[in-house]
């Protein structure tokens, strides 16, 4: 935790923690920690010592599905159709059931260890707000929702009143990943969803030399920003390590600075500050090399991992000094293929971000800048109507 408050965060956002069969997303008891991790009082005392510290905790909600070993679920097995539990699956029952006989079953993705929970069973929204609320009163502040996108909109707008009921504050993230953000938001009641869309333009922007394609999604988070507060990132659990996707080392920090300068809500995935790398692979295990275990202490990470650490925390800084930035709006003031400058701003306040992706220095007009927040680059003019920014090759700013 320490660690994380060195860093400059302000919540720890932690996977699956319940009783699974496995990996954690193939849930068993919503409400006991899974064995592996503890029990509900070392969940109790991670709480008090984040919360001692400044730091919120988010737990991960894995309600779209539950795993085989789930009692409901066993129950139908065992009970049959006639079971008290079998509405709230989506089930196909054999036409001459006899017991022993197992009914066909809607299923995440088709990972038939995953089945899939029926939302248009009231008692399933009961039964996941009464989970969430549990948690939330046991210390937790929000929840991370997984696989939003494969639950109708609808049953969130069921659940999230009845948490809000009575924890107002606690903030709801679903993970959605293609479609209608601002619909899915205002549909469901909930606070954010993820932002895959900057995600992705990110590093592909960067990979190309092709800005446009940046200037296009940042275009679009506006859009969103004027409904909700995205949840940005540029790594996760689900995909390839940033120090990995990325084809230039050197476009690192140009990742990190558009995700600490632009709205919304930025989180930055375990090992992420350090640069570890990892590829994520579509196979049995092909999740296992982004999803180290990260040591006991810090003394047990690589040394040549800690620039990148003081490069986040100098960025996150910049970010916490400027709190407007959440809901910050872009205007792109000069767009070319290997050089972008916009500006983001919300009210009075602003700041100026400049990026290069080629090998010679540039300069670039920066009216009215006055400091250098961030970033290789320098200025010339400072303060003045002529005020310029000189970028070494691949180099960034933010100026103010």
């Amino acid at each position: 935790l320490d660690y994380a408050i060195n860093l400059g965060a302000s919540g720890l956002a932690l996977g699956p923690v319940f009783a699974s069969q496995t990996h954690g997303y193939d849930t068993t008891d919503h409400f006991g920690i899974d064995p592996r991790l503890g029990d509900e009082r070392d969940f109790t005392a991670l709480a008090e010592a984040a919360h001692a510290r400044g730091l919120r905790v988010l737990l991960d909600g894995v309600f779209n599905h539950v795993g085989r070993g789930f009692p409901a679920f066993r129950r139908v097995l065992e009970q049959g159709p006639d079971a008290p539990e079998a509405s709230w699956f989506r089930l196909t029952w054999p036409p001459d059931w006899q017991p022993g006989a197992e009914p066909e079953y809607g299923t995440f993705e088709g990972h038939e260890a995953l089945v899939a929970l029926n939302h248009d069973e009231p008692a399933v929204a009961q039964y996941v707000a009464g989970v969430m609320n549990h948690w939330l009163d046991a210390g937790a502040d929000g929840w991370r929702l997984d696989a939003a996108y494969a639950v109708p909109a609808s049953f969130w707008a069921e659940v999230v009143p009845q948490v809000k009921a009575g924890h107002p504050g606690a903030y709801l993230v679903g993970e959605v990943i293609h479609g209608d953000y601002p619909a899915f938001v205002t549909e469901s009641g909930l606070d954010s969803v993820t932002q895959y869309e900057l995600w992705k333009a990110i590093w592909s922007a960067l990979n190309d030399h092709n800005l446009f394609e940046l200037g296009h999604a940042l275009g679009r988070h506006n859009e969103f920003l004027e409904t909700f507060a995205p949840l940005t990132f540029v790594g996760n659990h689900d995909v390839t390590r940033l120090a990995s996707r990325l084809e230039d080392d050197r476009h690192l920090a140009h990742a990190l600075a558009v995700l600490l300068t632009v709205g919304g809500t930025p989180a930055i995935y375990y090992g992420d500050e350090q640069a570890f790398r990892g590829v994520k692979e579509e196979r049995a295990g092909g999740d296992d090399e982004i999803r180290p275990a990260f040591p006991g202490a810090p003394d047990g990470l690589a040394q040549a991992g800690w620039p990148v650490y003081r490069l986040h925390q100098d960025l996150i800084g910049v970010r916490r000094r400027h709190p407007w930035l959440h809901r910050a709006q872009t205007t792109m003031l000069h767009l070319a293929n290997e050089q972008m400058i916009y500006r983001v701003a919300a009210g009075e306040q602003s700041l100026m971000v400049a990026l290069s992706l080629a090998d010679d220095e540039v300069r670039a007009d920066v009216p009215g800048a006055g400091e250098t927040l961030g970033g290789p680059g320098s200025l010339t003019g400072a303060g003045g109507p002529d005020a310029q920014v000189i970028l070494p090759p691949h180099g960034w700013a933010i100026v103010s």
